[in-house]
């Protein structure tokens, strides 16, 4: 963990630069989507929401995605909050990351980064020794999240269902100027 130093009232103290951007209401999710993951986003997008209920949250996302029901907890609440929250994809925002950075109401995009979106897929490789039934709920549960996703995407890109589901069939992946075509994010950020 990085830190810096800053001279407080008590001197010159040691601090977490994850706290110091906190306290200028900035995020990350730099990492797999997951329950610890999302568990920490969720409790500072709370705390930040508390304490200055308005002001913007910028959330960073460089993620390759991960656990569906995880991500969806965070977007959820995104959604939900009382301050704004801009989303800036800084490397890769992919499956479950793109997700996340659809919850924002200003999605940006650093010039070289990309947004992937796809179908999601089923986790558990081995089906072997299950019942047929038990293989078509879990399949039945697969496509029921396919459709939560698809509307997600279309809700917030503008696009119908069925533009969304010929996308997510593949893997595609969207630059920056591919994802402010599609809808996936709403400016690119560029210097002078």
């Amino acid at each position: 963990m990085a830190n810096i130093l800053k001279e407080t009232v008590r001197g010159i103290d040691c601090v977490r630069i994850e706290d110091e951007l906190l306290s200028g209401r900035e995020i990350f999710l730099t990492e797999e989507v997951n329950a610890a993951t999302s568990n920490e986003l969720l409790k500072q997008l709370m705390y930040l929401d508390r304490n200055g209920t308005g002001e913007e949250i910028t959330l960073y996302i460089n993620s390759p995605g991960g656990d569906v029901i995880s991500g969806l907890a965070v977007y959820d609440f995104i959604r939900l909050m009382k301050s704004p929250v801009k989303t800036v994809c800084t490397g890769t925002a992919a499956s479950m990351g793109a997700i996340l950075f659809l919850a924002g109401n200003v999605r940006q995009m650093l010039p070289h980064s990309r947004v992937m979106i796809h179908d999601p897929s089923y986790g558990r490789n081995d089906i072997g020794g299950r019942k047929p039934h038990e293989i078509q709920r879990e399949l039945d549960s697969l496509n029921r999240t396919k459709q939560i996703l698809a509307e997600i995407i279309a809700e917030r890109t503008g696009k119908d269902i069925e533009e969304v589901c010929k996308v997510t069939a593949e893997d595609s992946y969207f630059y920056a100027e591919e994802a402010i075509e599609f809808g996936l994010a709403t400016k690119i950020l560029k210097g002078e």
